[in-house]
C-alpha cells in the first residue's frame, strides 16, 4: 500500500482539495484501494474542523465532496507512516522538514512540483483571498495529483 499525505498550513483550504483530487484521480484510475490518502496542517489551530466552506465549493463543483474531511495537526508518526508528504508552499516544507528524521526527509516534495502544466511550484493560500482563489487552487491540485499520480503509478504499480 502507497500512503500519500498532503499538507498545508491550517489543513482547511489547500490539503483537502488537494486530497479530494487526489482521491478522484486515485479512483478513476482503479488505485483507491491501494492507497492510504491524508491531509494534516502544520498547525492544530482548526483540528477536528471540516475544510472551509468555499474549498467544500469549489471540490464540490468539479465533483469531489470534501465536507467529511477533518483537520488535524501533523504527528511525528506522519514522516514514518507516509511514503509521500506533498505540501504547498515553501513556509510549510520549512516547517516539516526541520521536523523531519533526515532518513525520511527525500519523502518531502513540493505538491505542485507535480504539476506537469503549471508554472508554479507554491499553491497559493486562497483562505483571505476571493471564491475564485479556490477554484483556481483546486484546478492546480488537479492538476498536480495526475502528475503525482503517474509517478506514483510508475514507480509502485
Amino acid at each position: 500500500m502507497v500512503s500519500v499525505l498532503f499538507v498545508c498550513m491550517g489543513n482547511i483550504c489547500r490539503s483537502p482539495m488537494a486530497e479530494g483530487a487526489f482521491r478522484a484521480a486515485a479512483d478513476a484510475a482503479g488505485l483507491i484501494d491501494k492507497m492510504r490518502i491524508d491531509s494534516a496542517g502544520t498547525i492544530g489551530y482548526h483540528a477536528g474542523s471540516p475544510p472551509d466552506p468555499r474549498a467544500q465549493e469549489a471540490a464540490k463543483k468539479n465533483g469531489i465532496d470534501i465536507s467529511s474531511q477533518r483537520s488535524r495537526k501533523v504527528t511525528d508518526d506522519d514522516f514514518e507512516t507516509f511514503d509521500y508528504i506533498l505540501v504547498m508552499d515553501m513556509d510549510n516544507f520549512h516547517d516539516i522538514s526541520a521536523r523531519c528524521p533526515e532518513e525520511h526527509k527525500h519523502r518531502i516534495s513540493m505538491f505542485l512540483s507535480h504539476a506537469p502544466h503549471l508554472p508554479l511550484d507554491e499553491m497559493p493560500d486562497p483562505y483571505s483571498g476571493h471564491r475564485n482563489d479556490f477554484d483556481m487552487c483546486y484546478s492546480a491540485a488537479v492538476d498536480a495529483a495526475e502528475g503525482l499520480l503517474v509517478k506514483i503509478r510508475d514507480g509502485h504499480f
